[in-house]
């Protein structure tokens, strides 16, 4: 079983990367062994169990992962890397600091925690800021409602039986949005713009902001994708069909935007109401 996240990507186009980069990644696509996007999810999660598993448990890769999501469009590659030595860090330093002590020990030895710590802070005093960009954000048990505004309801993409699924790009269900990095750029701008005329300075216009912000670290002709991975299993294929989280988000919008504040925040509702019973479903037993 996968484990229950969402995650927004950024997929370059192949020129935006440096020249030996460039030249791996194209070799990478015409490679044969490499995981494909159906099995993409199980390898690494898969890879990261035998890790945790291991004796000690290795919270982070040793090496960065050579492995990276591929998409084409017409003649461009657009390539989006795994980056699971970089995620794994960044992942560990949240869950280190958000966790006593006394119960660090039981997910991870501290000599194990501490040499973890001391070799991300190497590789940050090498690589700079430049070096944590990531282009993969994962959300547990949850979409955020910040992850909507960059997409359309026109670009949803359904697949429940792996039907209509020409490229054998995606496991027997999912759910995916993908745009244009211009098109995502201009939405949250719109979106920004809206919520601080009409709302004000409120936590939703900061969530918003901080991926605006992160969009704009990389290329602009770049795509951006959001996949509803592993939380497909906690929704049955009616919910699945009804989910128009996107739709209802800039329907929010547009309602604002127009002095229809009961419309607005009804649909803002919705969406809020909706995922909050998915994320309930962490503490149930």
């Amino acid at each position: 079983m996968l484990p229950y996240a969402a995650y927004l990507r950024v997929y370059e186009p192949l020129t935006a990367f440096a020249p030996p980069e460039r030249s791996s990644w194209a070799a990478y696509a015409e490679a044969t062994d490499r995981p494909r996007r159906a099995g993409a999810l199980h390898a690494e999660h898969g890879e990261a169990v035998r890790r945790l598993l291991g004796v000690p448990p290795s919270p982070v890769p040793a090496q960065e992962s050579p492995n990276a999501y591929l998409r084409r469009v017409e003649d461009v590659l657009y390539v989006c890397p795994w980056q699971s030595r970089l995620r794994s860090w960044l992942a560990f330093s949240r869950f280190r600091g958000s966790t006593p002590v006394r119960l660090m020990e039981r997910f991870v030895p501290i000599s194990v925690a501490e040499q973890t710590a001391d070799d991300f802070d190497r590789f940050k005093r090498r690589g700079g800021a430049a070096a944590l960009r990531t282009h993969i954000r994962t959300s547990t048990w949850h979409v955020p409602t910040s992850w909507f505004v960059p997409f359309d309801g026109n670009e949803r993409w359904l697949v429940l039986d792996g039907e209509g699924d020409p490229e054998g790009t995606t496991t027997t269900r999912n759910l995916i949005y993908v745009t244009s990095m211009a098109h995502a750029r201009r939405r949250c701008a719109r979106a920004l713009q809206i919520i601080r005329r009409q709302v004000g300075e409120v936590a939703v216009a900061a969530e918003v902001e901080e991926i605006a912000r992160w969009l704009e670290e990389f290329h602009p002709h770049s795509l951006v994708e959001l996949d509803y991975g592993g939380i497909v299993h906690l929704m049955g294929d009616d919910k699945l069909q009804g989910d128009q989280s996107v739709a209802e988000i800039a329907a929010a919008l547009t309602g604002l935007e127009n002095g229809e504040e009961e419309l607005a925040y009804a649909m803002y509702q919705r969406v809020i109401l909706r995922w909050r019973s998915i994320q309930l479903l962490e503490s149930a037993n």
